[in-house]
């Protein structure tokens, strides 16, 4: 069996360190807020160029906190617009509804699959506060153009960027391009912890003082509540162990773009469709390698039945989900589509070559 994603083998690779640096917080005994987070915290903020990162309990607080962050800042107010690409993990809206506001939904670009740049100033209305840009499966938004468009309509920005650590729009890695950023540590993303883990990132001394506050009761100083917050902290474990992972991301990404970079040179079956990216720029990390097959029930199964194992990310859109009953009848026709036909398959920095000729061999051989 061909794994979709190994993460024992993946953690095997550095547990010396991780039970090294796990002892370290063990002896330490302090558990909550302690060096480990605020290391982290310094190392990330550097490696996304920006001035602040904030740890905090995982990628939706980050977004959460950020929204509510900017309602306190008389940034934003209940009811405001937020544009938001169709085609995402519920995550990004859940974090927009969660602070009270209306997220206006946007398609995709039929190439990339993140959000239509060309289609953004359409939704605009007097309404609108934030563009919240995804950096879907790792793949990087066109954030010069985002940032024009946010610029020329005095907007924010928040990026979405829970998939895409290291990855770069033009100059600039994500995470520095908007007012702010939430990135994600969940176990499987391309820099993982061993639990749940996320931050925030941002060049702005007054987001960041008061996403800090936020996340700790809305307490800058113990008792004394300043503000209704919530308990949203980066564990003081978990982020010694993404401290360990954090030099080795990039060699990471530069072997998940090697497979990616097969898959697209050696797939060759009329009845897939592959994703595109700029191979000269550090544009797409491959969080996710996603293909497109109008079969896809099929091939899914016949990669199964032959020891290939597959994820489709995402079955339904957020706006056909029943948590949103509201938006049940809305359409997105490009983004229910690329729901019903996208296939993930297996792009980690553990696969093995023969593992990778496999997957190519299998998907090759696959018929109607």
């Amino acid at each position: 069996m061909v794994k979709f994603l190994d993460i024992q083998k993946i953690n095997a690779q550095y547990q010396d360190q991780l039970k090294a640096a796990t002892a370290q917080v063990i002896d330490s005994g302090w558990y909550i807020l302690g060096n480990a987070v605020g290391q982290f915290e310094v190392d990330f903020a550097k490696y996304c160029q920006v001035k602040h990162c904030i740890g905090v309990a995982n990628g939706l607080d980050a977004l959460i906190l950020v929204l509510r962050a900017y309602k306190l800042l008389g940034k934003l107010k209940e009811g405001d617009e937020v544009i938001v690409p169709a085609n995402t993990f519920i995550a990004t809206v859940l974090a927009v509804s969660e602070n009270g506001l209306k997220p206006v939904f946007v398609e995709p670009n039929p190439t990339t699959f993140n959000i239509d740049i060309n289609k953004i100033e359409e939704a605009i209305t007097a309404k609108t506060k934030i563009i919240m840009p995804v950096h879907l499966y790792g793949q990087a938004v066109d954030m010069k153009g985002i940032r024009g468009l946010a610029d020329q309509h005095n907007l924010l920005v928040l990026e979405d960027a829970a998939q895409a650590h290291g990855a770069y729009s033009g100059a600039q890695k994500v995470g520095a391009w908007g007012d702010a950023a939430g990135f994600s540590f969940y176990p499987g993303k391309n820099l993982g912890a061993l639990g749940d883990g996320g931050a925030v990132t941002t060049n702005d001394d007054e987001l960041a003082k008061m996403v800090r506050v936020l996340r700790n009761y809305g307490s800058e100083k113990k008792y004394h509540n300043q503000v209704v917050g919530m308990n949203s902290r980066l564990d003081e474990l978990q982020a010694a162990l993404l401290s360990v992972k954090l030099p080795y991301l990039d060699k990471e990404t530069e072997q998940r773009r090697a497979i990616a970079a097969r898959y697209n040179n050696e797939i060759n079956n009329p009845l897939i469709e592959l994703p595109q990216w700029n191979e000269q720029k550090w544009e797409h990390v491959f969080h996710l390698y996603v293909i497109r097959c109008q079969h896809r029930t099929e091939l899914q199964e016949y990669l199964n039945k032959n020891g290939i194992q597959t994820v489709i990310h995402y079955p339904i859109p957020p706006h056909k989900q029943a948590a949103y009953k509201e938006w049940n009848e809305d359409s997105y026709p490009l983004t229910e589509v690329i729901h019903d036909e996208v296939l993930s398959i297996p792009v980690s920095p553990v696969l093995e070559v023969a593992e990778v000729t496999e997957v190519i061999q299998k998907i090759n051989n696959f018929r109607i």
